[in-house]
């Protein structure tokens, strides 16, 4: 099976995640992983959560096949990421090492 040269990219590891792109790239793995899915094949889009007119996260949107939607969201002052499943069951919290130098 070929695979493309995103597909062979290193994933990130937990205590390397540094900067927004990795951020991104390690979102974006876990949550294709979750339904075994190939991570280039599948878009991932991003909406900034706002409170006050000021960013306090993000949330990263996985668009699958047939319609499927799997989520997670950054919350930035507490350094989390919450990963929801395509029933929006949250199946994994994760507690950041670092920050996350901004986007």
């Amino acid at each position: 099976m070929l695979q493309s040269a995103e597909a062979v990219q290193r994933t990130v590891s937990l205590s390397e995640i540094r900067t927004f792109e990795q951020l991104r790239h390690f979102v974006h793995v876990h949550l294709c992983r979750r339904e075994n899915l190939l991570e280039y094949q599948f878009p991932m889009t991003e909406l900034e959560i706002q409170q006050g007119g000021r960013r306090c996260g993000v949330q990263f949107l996985l668009h699958g096949p047939r319609s499927v939607r799997l989520a997670a969201v950054w919350a930035e002052s507490v350094n989390e990421l919450l990963f929801y499943d395509a029933t929006g069951h949250r199946f994994n919290r994760i507690q950041l090492l670092n920050r996350i130098v901004s986007c």
